[in-house]
């Protein structure tokens, strides 16, 4: 089913869609036989395809049917679902071995902006708590936090690591609560199969809260756990995207992207780096990440890159084979594609690089540390961020005698004790974040302290040095800001936001809130089973001087039942005017197919209109409808979608 739209109409048409769901069969009594008890643990939710969607990812101990119910908190009673709120199917597998059980996942559609919704998942008689969510605005400025590798698990006491993790995600959106996403930047566990490492990863009641992004690192990718507990959208699972090039091996592997308001990100599984494993090599993730900004560059404003392997950070792993062969075959490619910004995590230190451009830095005279950036055509900033929860941290290691530009780790002229290509480097053995705001113009980075030495720290707990002074530098301070100016080149840039329709137009919306027309179980009739019901009623209004001519129409899709079906050419309607306005008048009566052997729904029907010089107002519009179904159909539960549609000049 999908959730209520509302839409506007000038000129041309718009459609939204109502579930339709009816369920028969030759017993006119089934019982619904019971769900099995199960057991839902590391309930995660997920970043979406875009703003409107959200991923829900979680454990099973037994291997049934399962969904998501979700509905607007503000229709709950008594922390009780209402009647019609919306369900996802959700699918899955059984897990490897050493996880147990079983996983599944649902992706929740249709959501409307600025809204609190409530959540859970499992069957009826056994659902899990209710959680909750919030949208915000679809379109405009927001903000998101960006978290370097928790991996709990590295400091050899999961515990501490995870009262680490926990209170920086605490810390984090207490200081940043309107926060859209959560990016990941990999290893969120030391040992890819360990459950008990990924269950202090999950506990975090946040992570059900606002929707994590994940990135795969070099520690998760030897199982196939990452896979099961966190599932993502428009994910490219062919062999040249896994480390071994076997997509049925036990490892996790993949590319994936999304768009979040004005950002496309990108994000890509950098353990497959090299041909010689069976992989595709970063060849394959150029053609890929060349692909996606080709197709889906121009929905979005800013370009961002999300991989664990840092090209450029600060500690030993930038002097990694690897690094430097990744560090001659990305850049150029990011330059020429307008990549803003790559996020990067592996090196446990922070660290913020000079505008790169081919490999090079674009403007020899940019200064260390410098407030303000302007990137030109090609210019590209990446960041790597420092341990989320204090498990493990890398000590900035020294330049060396190489080149100051490509492959090399050579010395910045400008701060001699820096890699040639990093503005800013930073490692207190403290827990931070990074926090990118999004705005019209500009991207905002700020790399934030998490912790000080104090516990939570479970590297310094366990012996390491700490180098922070809490008095001048406590949880919350900034380590670095850095505000990227975008490249416009020659003309001017312009910026108009377009606000919500004001009134003087011509609109509907469906009446109340869009849930599933359920039609109820089908009763025999000799031949044919049948079943009536309403839609929900639409309120159409206008206030244009124009008083030009409207009308409302709607056609069904196929009702379905997993691979069974039926035509839609069975359901038929009859209009009508349910309260009174714009001189409206319902369209005339559609019968089902089985009786005239016609088309029915099937096709698009009227089902209201006004002509040019109507009244000014708003009038509701309903239908009766009517499903003969032949008794040949198999029994089930079917669902279709009715399509409404909206025409005025």
């Amino acid at each position: 089913m999908t959730l209520s739209t509302r839409n506007r109409v000038a000129v041309g048409a718009t459609a939204a869609l109502l579930g339709l769901a009816v369920a028969f069969g030759s017993s006119l009594t089934t019982a619904a036989s019971a769900a099995e008890p199960a057991t839902l643990t590391g309930i995660i939710l997920g970043v979406g395809a875009d703003e409107s969607q959200r991923t829900v990812t979680w454990y099973s101990s037994a291997d049934i049917a399962q969904k998501i119910q979700l509905a607007p908190t503000a229709e709950l009673a008594n922390n009780e679902f209402p009647a019609g709120a919306a369900v996802f199917d959700a699918v899955g597998s059984g897990n490897i071995a050493t996880s147990g059980g079983f996983n599944r996942h649902a992706t929740i559609s249709g959501l409307k902006e600025d809204t609190v919704y409530s959540y859970r998942v499992g069957a009826e008689g056994n659902w899990s708590p209710t959680y909750s969510f919030k949208t915000q605005d679809f379109d405009g400025n927001y903000d998101f936090l960006f978290f370097g590798d928790p991996q709990i698990g590295s400091s050899g006491d999961v515990p501490k690591d995870q009262a680490g993790w926990q209170d920086t995600l605490d810390v984090a959106l207490a200081a940043n609560p309107d926060s859209e996403l959560l990016v990941s930047g990999g290893d969120q566990v030391e040992t890819a199969n360990t459950e008990s490492q990924w269950t202090a990863f999950l506990a975090p009641d946040k992570l059900r809260q606002y929707p994590w992004a994940a990135t795969i690192g070099n520690h998760d990718v030897g199982g196939k756990a990452y896979e099961q507990h966190l599932y993502t959208p428009n994910t490219d699972r062919s062999a040249p995207l896994y480390a071994n090039g076997n997509p049925a091996s036990n490892t996790s592997g993949g590319n994936y992207w999304y768009v979040y308001k004005d950002v496309l990100f990108i994000d890509i599984n950098s353990n497959s780096y090299a041909n010689s494993q069976g992989g595709g090599g970063d060849a394959a993730h150029l053609a890929y990440v060349t692909d996606i900004i080709n197709r889906h560059g121009n929905e979005a404003k800013w370009k961002v890159l999300v991989l664990h392997h840092a090209i450029y950070s600060p500690a030993a792993h930038a002097k990694d084979g690897d690094a430097k062969v990744r560090r001659v075959d990305f850049p150029t490619a990011f330059s020429n594609l307008g990549v803003d910004l790559v996020l990067q995590g592996h090196d446990h230190s922070y660290s913020r690089s000079y505008l790169i451009k081919n490999s090079q830095k674009a403007n020899p005279e940019e200064q260390p540390g410098a407030a303000d950036v302007y990137p030109g055509p090609g210019g590209v900033l990446y960041v790597t961020g420092n341990s989320a929860s204090g498990s493990k941290y890398y000590d900035i290691s020294a330049p060396d005698g190489s080149a100051a530009g490509g492959a090399g780790n050579g010395a910045d002229p400008l701060n001699p004790s820096s890699y040639w290509y990093n503005s800013v480097q930073n490692q207190e053995h403290v827990r931070s974040y990074v926090k990118v705001q999004v705005r019209n113009d500009e991207l905002v980075v700020e790399n934030v302290r998490s912790g000080t030495c104090a516990p939570p720290n479970a590297a310094v707990e366990r012996g390491l040095a700490c180098a922070n002074t809490p008095a001048d530098q406590p949880v919350g301070s900034v380590v670095d800001k850095v505000t990227v100016h975008p490249y416009h080149g020659d003309g001017q840039a312009l910026q108009v936001n377009v606000p919500n329709a004001a009134p003087g137009e011509f609109g509907w919306t469906i009446d109340g809130r869009n849930g599933l027309v359920d039609l109820g179980t089908a009763t025999e009739h000799g031949d044919y089973f049948a079943a009536t019901g309403q839609i929900n009623p639409i309120v159409v209004s206008d206030s244009r001087r124009s008083l030009a001519p409207w009308s409302i129409s709607a056609s069904v899709s196929d009702f379905q039942d997993a691979a069974k079906t039926f035509s839609g050419a069975y359901l038929g309607w009859t209009p009508r005017v349910l309260e009174d306005g714009l001189s409206a008048k319902a369209s005339g009566a559609v019968p089902s197919g089985y009786d005239d052997h016609g088309q029915g729904l099937a096709v698009s029907r009227g089902l209201g209109w006004a002509e040019q010089g109507h009244v000014k107002g708003q009038a509701k519009l309903g239908a009766d409808l009517d499903l003969k179904i032949p008794g040949s159909v198999e029994k089930g539960g079917y669902r279709a979608t009715l399509t409404i549609t909206a025409l005025s000049s």
